[in-house]
């Protein structure tokens, strides 16, 4: 399905104020790029896709009382499976990273089905691009109707910042990454991303590393969940609610990082106009 525009062609990303209710708060923010069922289908099996790259606790790792509104939202909009499917670092074992975490706990109370990305094996796809030319993605993304990101807003070490481009890390091979974060690093998340297309992103931003990351790192509180469909706007945006803390390590443009400049190189978001070429809708409850 297309990213959702606006009249002028500008996707939408949504930021809407934390409620003190997950689950209105998250219905309510991808009610305004169009809703739930201008995602999915009824009958859908739905890949949900968090951050588990280790169980440390948010903003490092996904919320489970995120994840378990995603799904009871998931269901309430007529899938039929939701498969909640994650890989961790290479040094963890993700299935004690989402047992640690609770995660399993609140997959079996919801229905869902838990995926070690690995255990059904990868699929070999063709990048061709400068820094990337091929890549390894768990087959769970083929086998499923739609692919949904819940996604973490954090500062890191290597990449600079980590949201909905970089997402896509967890569905790669774990020992193609060790080279990836080697070199050009950022180059390859950007050119990863040519070969999926998520139907849905949503970041849950209640908290943030405004510096460090991934794993440890200072913490603020915008107490707001964001949706789009467009990777590119949703990071930008992300950006942005980084930079507004003092003491954060974002300095420059969200357009002049690496990942985004690459994306949009790529065709993968909206180029630079006057520094807004998306259209963000702030909802305070």
């Amino acid at each position: 399905m297309d990213n959702l525009c606006d009249e002028d062609g500008k996707p939408f990303v949504s930021k809407v104020h934390y409620s003190g209710d997950l689950e209105d708060s998250i219905e309510s923010a991808v009610s305004v790029i169009g809703g739930f069922d201008n995602v999915l289908d009824i009958g859908d099996r739905i890949l949900l896709k968090p951050n588990f790259n280790t169980a440390d606790p948010p903003p490092a790792s996904s919320d489970v009382e995120a994840i378990r509104a995603v799904i009871r939202l998931l269901y309430k909009h007529g899938a039929k499976e939701v498969i909640l499917g994650e890989s961790s670092t290479l040094l963890a074992s993700t299935q004690k990273v989402m047992e640690k975490i609770g995660a399993n706990k609140i997959a079996k109370e919801e229905g869902a089905e838990i995926a070690v990305f690995g255990d059904r094996g990868w699929r070999k796809i063709l990048v061709n691009k400068k820094h990337l030319n091929k890549i390894e993605l768990a087959r769970e993304v083929f086998e499923t109707d739609k692919l949904v990101y819940l996604c973490c807003l954090k500062t890191h070490n290597l990449a600079k910042f980590s949201c909905s481009l970089k997402h896509i890390i967890g569905l790669v091979k774990p020992f193609s990454r060790i080279g990836w974060h080697l070199n050009c690093l950022e180059q390859k998340i950007a050119e990863s991303n040519t070969v999926i297309n998520p139907d849905l992103l949503i970041v849950d931003t209640r908290k943030c590393f405004i510096r460090g990351g991934p794993i440890k790192g200072k913490v603020a509180e915008p107490n707001l969940i964001l949706a789009s469909r467009n990777r590119v706007a949703l990071d930008v945006e992300g950006i942005k609610i980084i930079k507004k803390y003092k003491g954060n390590s974002l300095r420059r443009s969200p357009w002049e990082y690496i990942q985004i400049s690459k994306a949009v190189e790529l065709g993968l978001g909206p180029e630079v106009l006057n520094n807004v070429s998306f259209y963000p809708i702030d909802l305070k409850n």
